[in-house]
């Protein structure tokens, strides 16, 4: 039995977690004050309500069960965060000239020392904002979908990712780029 996958769920007040359909074919439903999430749950894997918690168990003790079922506890206590506290990542934008705006609403505008600038779509369900410290500018993107934030950010980080030479580039939050000693040597 996998040690994730039989933790229970605690689900927060103010959260509302409604389970449809019989064994075999449950969607897991979560309503929070962030937004609202769904996912319909592997054939093999049985969600059940306890004391305030959902816990989920297998029904049969085949690998491919016993795989899936860690897996499902994280994807769904993600949704239970998701529409709760939802998820934020943070890009920063190093080198001179690189700037970031905010086109209404879903449309991230970013200079990124390219001969044009480049208007990112935000999808559905996703919010940005930009901040501006000085000189720093920061992207901050949003969202109640643990991997469609992860995935937006990798794509804003994917336009221009930091080199080593001199480090510009978007960069995660905190994430710290290895310097290489350029042509001559430097130190």
């Amino acid at each position: 039995m996998s040690r994730v996958g039989k933790q229970p769920i605690k689900v927060p007040s103010g959260v509302k977690l409604a389970l449809d359909g019989q064994v075999g074919n449950q969607t897991i439903k979560v309503e929070g004050p962030k937004g609202k999430a769904q996912r319909t749950i592997t054939s093999s894997i049985v969600a059940k309500m306890e004391e305030g918690s959902l816990v989920l168990s297998v029904s049969n003790d085949e690998t491919k069960t016993r795989a899936a079922h860690g897996l499902e506890r994280s994807l769904v206590a993600n949704m239970v965060q998701g529409v709760s506290v939802g998820f934020m990542k943070e890009l920063d934008l190093i080198g001179v000239g690189y700037r970031a705006d905010m086109k209404g609403t879903n449309i991230v505008n970013l200079a990124l020392g390219y001969s044009h600038p480049i208007d990112f779509p935000l999808p559905n369900g996703i919010t940005g904002t930009v901040v501006k410290e000085g000189r720093d500018t920061t992207v901050r993107i949003e969202g109640v979908d643990r991997q469609l934030v992860g995935q937006v950010a990798a794509q804003i980080r994917a336009l221009r990712a930091p080199e080593p030479y001199k480090g510009k580039g978007v960069r995660y939050k905190g994430e710290v780029v290895k310097q290489k000693a350029g042509k001559a040597g430097k130190k």
